[in-house]
């Protein structure tokens, strides 16, 4: 088997890329990087570049399942010119993937995208299960939308379609986690606003095990990518403060300190999303960490 992977040079790209390497799958990638094109004989690269259109068709050859991870981080300052680039990252990516596939001829039968959690409203109350659909006006939700939408029309193609919405994601090599990790290693740890935020997080190896679940199973449809545990900030913030051994008695860090610090990302940190993954588990999926506990002692603990 060989698959095409856009965003393989990432955080979550680099995990699925090793993964899918030890289970013997062949990996073409497609980076706007010409110096990271690399031509090995189970590893090779291509250039893309989405913003002006141009793709290296060779990409597809003998190609039969795509993973598309494309997409400018979230975790930098919101400005108007970067809330673009947000967007426009994900859909014209999408986009220059539908129009290859369309133009050439090819052996695609499965497309994986990844997408994110970010979709549903912020809610205290509401548990989402992926049928939800009364999404709401905020950046963000807008943002998943627009990138689901351009997902979306691979269908036409007769290409199966696999969303994964993915929460926070996990890791020591990058996201959420090293930020969360510095105060506290600082002994300066504390939650956020009330710290009953759900967070509906997942462990960046069971993220990377669910690609490649996905694609063994040819599976098509949306699926949440998160752990079967959401936790709220407080319990998030206090483990990881107990699992590197740190104190744990700050007040909570109002909402308006970190609008300053963040501007109108800081709402990454205040959203609540109740999320389950019960439709990956009924498919077969086994977490290897299900619970926060688990999943901060591998990472941290090492």
């Amino acid at each position: 088997m060989k698959v095409l992977i856009t965003g393989a040079t990432g955080l979550i790209g680099k995990q699925i890329s090793e993964l899918l390497l030890q289970n013997g799958i062949k990996i073409h990638y497609l980076t706007t990087s010409k110096n990271k094109i690399q031509h090995q004989p189970n590893y090779s690269g291509f250039y893309w570049n989405p913003q002006t259109g141009i793709i290296d068709e060779n990409c597809l050859l003998g190609v039969t399942a795509i993973i598309n991870l494309a997409g400018a981080s979230i975790a930098k300052r919101w400005t108007l010119k970067y809330k673009q680039e947000i967007i426009e990252s994900r859909v014209l990516s999408s986009n220059l993937l539908f129009k290859v596939l369309k133009e050439n001829p090819h052996q695609v039968e499965q497309f994986i995208s990844a997408s994110a959690i970010g979709i549903y409203p912020d809610s205290l109350n509401h548990f989402y299960i992926e049928d939800f659909h009364d999404f709401n006006n905020s950046f963000l939700s807008n943002v998943v939308h627009k990138w689901e939408e351009s997902v979306d029309q691979i269908e036409r193609l007769k290409i199966k379609v696999c969303k994964l919405r993915i929460g926070l994601v996990l890791s020591t090599l990058g996201g959420a986690l090293p930020e969360i990790i510095k105060p506290t290693k600082l002994g300066l740890g504390a939650a956020f606003g009330s710290g009953k935020q759900k967070q509906s997080w997942i462990h960046i190896h069971d993220l990377a095990n669910m690609f490649l679940f996905a694609l063994q199973n040819n599976l098509s449809g949306v699926y949440n990518a998160v752990g079967p545990i959401p936790v709220t900030n407080n319990e998030l913030s206090e483990v990881v403060a107990r699992t590197l051994d740190k104190p744990y008695f700050l007040p909570n860090i109002p909402k308006f300190i970190m609008k300053l610090v963040l501007g109108e990302m800081h709402t990454l940190l205040f959203e609540s999303q109740d999320v389950s993954s019960e439709k990956i588990a009924k498919a077969g999926f086994q977490f290897e960490f299900k619970t926060i506990h688990t999943a901060l002692n591998d990472l941290l603990k090492k």
